[in-house]
Parts: C-alpha cells; structure tokens; sequence
C-alpha cells in the first residue's frame, strides 16, 4: 500500500491512521475531518468508559477487539500520560429473572478472556458498594475509566510524528475512483489515494454511498441523555455500576459512571435524535429527520418496541421519571441529587427490516474500507479496531 485517505477524524479514524502508519511506514497516509477540530463528535461525547468484553458474543469481532483493545488502550495511556484509572464495575442483578443472565455474562467474559471475575453476593456487593442494591453482582476489575479527548489528542501528535498528514475543514463532498486511485472532493480541495477508508461515524454510510457503497444499512441517530450526581450525593456511587442487560432491550439501560475529572454520571437513555448531531432535544435538522422518518426500518424498530421508545422519551422529559430507573441500582438516589449533564449521539445501524447490528460491521470493496458499525466499545477498542483495519488491507 502506498496511500490511504481516512475518512472521518475520530478516535477510530485517528487509530486506523496510526496503525496504517505502523504497518506501511512509507506510505502517505492523509485524514479528512470535516470540523475545524478532531474528535467533536461520538469520540468525547461519551461516557469515557473504557471496556474490557463483558457483554459480547464469544468469537464476535467484539468481542475480540474490545478485550485486546482494552489492553492495547491502558498501554497508549500509559505511554503517553493520558489520564485513566482501572477503578472496576460492577453489574447488578435486581431481580430473580436476571440472576440466570448474570451468569451468562461471567460466562461470556471468561469466554473472552477477562480475568478476576468474580459473582458477588449481596453482603460483599454492600462492602464494595454500600449503596447499591442487588441480589447478586458480577465484579469485572479491569473496566475503567479515560479522558477521550486527551487520548485523541496524543494519538493526532503521535500520528504527526510518523508522517500522516491531517488536513481539518475537509467535509467530503464527492468521491470517484479513476484507475488506481481514489480523488475525494472535500471542502478544502481535492485528496487522492490508492486506498479509501470510511470511518465517517454518524456519516459513515452516506460516505459509503458516495463511494458508490450503496446504503443497504441506515445510520439512525439515537441521543443517551446524561445527569450528573450533585457533590453532596457522589458519595452513593464508588465505582461503575450497570444493571443486567435486557434481552428484550435494544440498548444498555442507564446506570452510574465515575468520570475520570471527578464526580459521577447517571445515564444514557436512549431516544431518536431529530439531527445526526442533535446534542439536545430541540436541535433538528430537517435532512437527517427526513432520512430517519423515510426509512422502513425504523418504523419497523418502533412497532417492535413501542414501550422502549414511549418510556425512554418520557425520562428524557421527566427527572422523576428518569430518576426512577436509576433508582433499581441505587434506591437512594433522589430527583435532587441529579443535575443536567451531556449528551452524545450514538451511530446506531439499522437493517431495512428493523434489526440494530449487534456487532462491527465492515464493508469490503475495491481498494476500500467502510466501517459502517462502530458503536461502543469502539472507543476503548480504537486501536484493536485500526489494526484489524491495517491487516485487511
């Protein structure tokens, strides 16, 4: 490979250059981001977890890549003094039908290689955390906590070093392959290379179409809206805590997360974002709804799961509401213990038939790349995820 052109300047888009970079030292390798500034968008719009494999399917790419990612991630932090602590979670059985799937995930993160598991009973759950709630637990020592922003700024510089070229303002208004190269059109002029990766993120699969990908999968914009403990009840959460997944859920369900600056977040929920980056309720834009509400699968998605969507809607109107959910891991977290906090928008795709990919989703074509599904833990797995890249090219 001599040259590649990444599209998309988050932390997927920056690791993938890095990685490139590593494995063809003497290539060009030029990445495109369309804001004056890297990273704005899903890369530090996050809840700054970092996640060791604890949920995902055994032999999944997932899986894979979130269990070497992880690793891989503490190692970049610790090489370049990027703040991180491996503070632990724990995820709370709060009811007799999850007890059967909390075992399933010991099982599923032994599977994939997580160490120091351990199922807590209620009396050690109440010494580890004195004010959560639960019938039993699952302790995962690796998981931890990171500052994004800060490790994507160490991976700009690093990949500055090694010769790749960043070029901000270079929203990709066109791309056309002519003989061995692909010319993308941007917004600050034309770019050029043997080799096309989409790491476009919210944008991933109109880049895909434009790369004459097609648009088989639809990106839906869902926001998880965040609060954050006042001081004086930060005392009631010392590590990560998370509920058991719900089969019948398409999304994690809110839970608390330390924050690497101190204090902690309750949340996300999940609901349908009116802007691809709609960061608060009222912010829509008219293309990006007509694109959702056009798409058969979404209207799919919401016959499947009418009481997900009306009661997740209704928390991000009501704090009581919210509160309440917050309230099966910690029964005494109050409405006047939570103050507003952020928002991200997660890149979920959709199939036609209202299916959310489950697992990365990366689409070869000629000399091209399209990442077309990089939820969480895409973050923590940044590195995992640009070495598998550099190794399929």
């Amino acid at each position: 490979m001599n040259s590649a052109l990444i599209i998309g300047g988050g932390i997927v888009g920056l690791a993938t250059t890095l990685k490139l970079l590593a494995r063809f030292p003497a290539a060009k390798v030029t990445l495109l981001e369309k804001e004056a500034r890297l990273a704005q968008h899903q890369s530090t719009h996050n809840s700054g977890v970092l996640h060791c494999g604890l949920y995902y399917r055994p032999g999944s790419l997932k899986a894979q890549l979130a269990v070497q990612g992880i690793r891989e991630m503490v190692a970049f932090c610790r090489a370049h003094d990027v703040p991180h602590e491996i503070c632990g979670k724990l995820v709370v059985a709060t009811r007799g039908d999850e007890l059967p799937r909390l075992d399933e995930l010991l099982r599923r993160g032994a599977a994939n290689g997580l160490t120091g598991l351990r199922r807590l009973e209620p009396e050690e759950l109440r010494r580890i955390e004195p004010h959560a709630a639960g019938l039993a637990a699952a302790q995962v020592p690796e998981e931890g906590i990171v500052d994004y922003r800060a490790v994507c700024d160490a991976m700009a510089a690093e990949l500055q070093k090694r010769g790749g070229v960043i070029r901000t303002n270079a929203r990709v208004t066109g791309i056309a392959r002519h003989g061995a190269e692909w010319i993308a059109e941007t917004t600050s002029g034309e770019a050029c290379a043997s080799w096309l990766v989409n790491t476009a993120g919210l944008h991933s699969d109109r880049v895909g179409e434009l790369a004459g990908a097609g648009r088989e999968v639809r990106i839906v914009p869902f926001r998880g809206e965040y609060y954050e403990l006042r001081e004086d009840a930060r005392h009631l959460c010392r590590h990560l805590i998370y509920p058991v997944p719900d089969p019948s859920f398409p999304f994690l369900g809110v839970h608390f997360t330390r924050m690497i600056g101190g204090g902690v977040e309750a949340g996300p929920n999940a609901v349908l974002a009116f802007a691809r980056e709609g960061y608060r309720l009222r912010d829509v834009n008219l293309r990006d709804l007509a694109d959702a509400l056009s798409f058969p699968g979404l209207w799919r998605f919401l016959r499947r799961y009418p009481s997900m969507a009306f009661t997740e809607l209704a928390q991000s109107f009501s704090r009581a509401r919210f509160c309440r959910a917050l309230q099966r891991l910690v029964p005494e977290v109050r409405p006047e213990h939570l103050a507003p906090g952020g928002a991200g928008v997660r890149a979920q795709a959709m199939t036609p038939q209202g299916d959310l990919l489950q697992d990365f989703h990366i689409l070869a074509r000629d000399h091209a790349l399209h990442i077309l599904n990089a939820p969480s833990p895409a973050a923590t797995a940044s590195l995992a995820i640009g070495g598998h890249i550099a190794a399929m090219l």
